[in-house]
């Protein structure tokens, strides 16, 4: 079983940052993928960036060029640095990990980002 435990929400002025951290414990392959959804209200739940155990990232077009997913050398914690945060960036951000050989991708219980105007 893996568990994942995020950190880093709060509010944050428009124009601001922050840091979301998540980690990950418990059996792991080695072969996955780490990244970030976000759902706002009354919306459906959207990718925001992933990363490979091998470094390849991917990022949503809205959030390219302000937001910058990393993992550590680990490979069992990710970042999400956001900058030049927006309003509509106010969602609650999910972490999850996706085993390839399994096919099964783990959850986090989320944590909210609040961006005012």
């Amino acid at each position: 079983q893996v568990q994942l435990v995020e950190s880093g929400g709060g509010l944050v002025q428009a124009g601001g940052s922050l840091r979301l951290s998540c980690t990950a414990s418990g059996s792991i392959f080695s072969i996955n993928a780490m990244g970030w959804h976000r759902q706002a209200p009354g919306k459906q739940r959207e990718l925001v960036a992933a990363i490979t155990s091998s470094g390849s990232t991917n990022y949503a077009d809205s959030v390219k060029g302000r937001f910058t997913i990393s993992r550590d050398n680990a490979r069992t914690t990710v970042y999400l640095q956001m900058n030049s945060l927006k309003p509509e960036d106010t969602a609650v951000y999910y972490c999850n990990l996706r085993e390839f050989i399994k096919e099964y991708t783990y959850w986090g219980q989320g944590t909210q980002v609040n961006v005012s105007s």
